[in-house]
């Protein structure tokens, strides 16, 4: 019960941070009536309320994972700190494949239905925010095309 508290309470300390940031994003002239502070501040307001709820109904009997679990979550979360790293400089394509593809395997693929999953999601996620949204996502790293 106690985990669940400090939890929630680290995470309205996040949440803060989170607005305050968001408060410092300008305005350009260019935008739409809501601005560009709404989506953060929602985000940031379900984060705040989901964790008032966990420090005030803590869950009485958590498993924390142990062994191998905790070395897949630690896969993962490396996985993921390579991703944010990652994809500035070698575009969108290649960093999402490779993370989609290992967690893909982490949820129980066999490693190469993982691997096609990883490319379907890598390409698809990019003609989906590219092509469909309009997001302006360099697909792969600089001078190799798109």
């Amino acid at each position: 019960m106690r985990g669940d508290r400090i939890f929630g309470a680290v995470m309205i300390v996040l949440a803060l941070g989170y607005i305050l940031t968001a408060s410092r994003i300008g305005t350009s002239f260019m935008s739409d009536p809501v601005g560009p502070r709404v989506f953060p501040y929602m985000v940031a307001g379900v984060v705040i309320l989901c964790s008032v709820s966990m420090i005030l109904r803590p869950d009485p009997e958590a498993e924390w994972p142990a062994g191998p679990m905790l070395l897949q979550l630690g896969i993962a979360f490396a996985a993921l700190i390579g991703y944010a790293f990652a994809i500035k400089p070698l575009g969108f394509i290649l960093p999402t494949t490779f993370v989609a593809g290992i967690l893909s395997w982490q949820i129980g693929g066999h490693p190469a239905r993982a691997a096609i999953s990883g490319v379907g999601l890598g390409i698809g996620l990019f003609v989906l925010f590219r092509v469909i949204l309009g997001l302006g996502l360099r697909g792969l790293p600089a001078g190799w095309g798109f």
